[in-house]
């Protein structure tokens, strides 16, 4: 095993997006269903047009993050700590904005009070 934990940092990476792409067959539903692999490209776009796809940004389509639902997908930002439900196409540019900032300048912040939900 090797710990690549400083050389990601030290390669300006800041932030992960994670995109529930799951898909079950079951009477449950998944974020698959939910347009999840659209809402995944759409969130790569998003970050190509300014520039911080893979050199700042990375992106994972991932198994399930537990908040799936057939009306979209779950995505969660860290290391932020900020999660998201029924994530549409459609969602994402207004989604990527708030966390990133609408020219994604505003990368690299850990969770804040501001940005996390009060109980």
């Amino acid at each position: 095993m090797n710990e690549e934990s400083a050389a990601v940092r030290d390669a300006g990476f800041t932030d992960h997006v994670l995109v529930c792409t799951n898909a079950r067959d079951s009477e449950y539903a998944a974020c698959a269903e939910g347009d999840a692999d659209a809402v995944a490209d759409a969130v790569r776009s998003w970050l190509r047009d300014r520039d911080v796809f893979w050199s700042r940004v990375y992106v994972a389509e991932t198994g399930c993050l537990g908040l799936c639902s057939a009306d979209g997908a779950a995505v969660a930002v860290h290391p932020r700590g900020r999660w998201f439900t029924e994530v549409t196409p459609a969602d994402v540019s207004e989604l990527m904005a708030d966390v990133f900032g609408p020219d994604a300048t505003d990368l690299g912040r850990g969770p804040s009070a501001s940005s996390a939900d009060a109980d």
